[in-house]
């Protein structure tokens, strides 16, 4: 096994365990809305934004863009500290949509004002690789010298079909560029991607891995396909739902195992499941499950598998 790479004895590079080496202590994110938007919503590349998106559905209670970033930051510390006791620092966490997306004076104003903070100790950008340029990394690279600065983009999937579909608004090439940018500014970078997408086959996805393992990553975040309500997806759904095939949550854990052991074992694995509150969901789901219980599973399966990531790595 490949445990004395990330210093403990899970089988994959785990996210808690990476802030752990990290900041020697739990880290809790603080997520944030801070009022941005998409160039694929504001008509600039597109209207109506990816098709699957609705940000109520991960987004908080004390989550909203009519409250000051400082306000959002204050509840969200206090509504932590009560949950996640151990936490005694925080990363401001900008999540919905584009949070790169505003002239270099904005995202200043809105930085610097969270950093200001008591306990933030950093914080995570959310954002789109279309929406980035040397101006905004330079600054990001002046935060970096004094606090954790991650850049999470976007990106989906690795093909170009599939991102024109659900109206993504940039190519997989897009996403490379902005990866390739970030990294020269000596910048962490962060990548998203969804399994599941209309078109793509299991055995597409897992030839991915070998794909995504290139790309100059620190951390990476993947997600089954949900269908959200009030989304453009939606309505596709409902009117050709024979385009859409859903993971059963066992068969889930079976591809992405199969995924985990081609994926480079240096990227640090956040997420592997996404976790949507029921009434948010218009699709088939796996129930009332939490991402803990599902964890426990992976891992139990992992174990029993005696396998780990990157085992077939190269």
């Amino acid at each position: 096994m490949t445990e004395y790479l990330w210093g403990h004895n899970r089988r994959f590079n785990a996210y808690s365990n990476y802030f752990k080496r990290t900041f020697g202590e739990r880290v809790q994110k603080v997520t944030i809305d801070a009022g941005f938007t998409c160039p694929n919503r504001d008509g600039t590349k597109g209207e109506g934004g990816c098709t699957y998106c609705n940000n109520d559905a991960f987004n908080p209670s004390y989550c909203m863009p009519e409250k000051t970033v400082k306000q959002q930051i204050i509840e969200g510390i206090e509504f932590h500290e009560k949950r996640y006791r151990r936490a005694n620092k925080f990363l401001a966490y900008f999540q919905a949509y584009s949070n790169t997306y505003a002239p270099i004076e904005k995202l200043k104003e809105i930085y610097n004002q969270a950093l200001q903070i008591d306990g933030i100790a950093g914080i995570v950008i959310g954002t789109r690789p279309d929406c980035i340029d040397d101006e905004k990394l330079e600054y990001f690279k002046s935060l970096s010298e004094k606090y954790y600065v991650i850049l999470e983009y976007g990106i989906e999937s690795c093909n170009n079909q599939t991102l024109k579909n659900i109206n993504r608004g940039h190519t997989f090439e897009d996403a490379i560029a902005a990866l390739e940018k970030t990294k020269k500014y000596g910048l962490k970078a962060g990548a998203h991607f969804i399994f599941g997408l209309p078109g793509e086959s299991k055995e597409y996805l897992l030839q991915q891995a070998k794909t995504i393992s290139k790309l100059p990553l620190d951390t990476v975040k993947f997600h089954q396909l949900q269908i959200i309500k009030g989304t453009a997806m939606e309505q596709d759904y409902i009117k050709n739902p024979e385009k859409y095939q859903f993971f059963e949550l066992s068969e889930y854990i079976e591809f992405f195992i199969k995924f985990l052991e081609q994926l480079n074992p240096n990227f640090v694995v956040e997420r592997f499941a996404g976790e949507v509150p029921p009434r948010f969901l218009s699709g088939p789901g796996w129930g009332l499950i939490r991402n803990d219980q599902i964890l426990n599973k992976f891992e139990k399966r992992l174990a029993e598998l005696d396998t780990w990531q990157g085992k077939f790595y190269k």
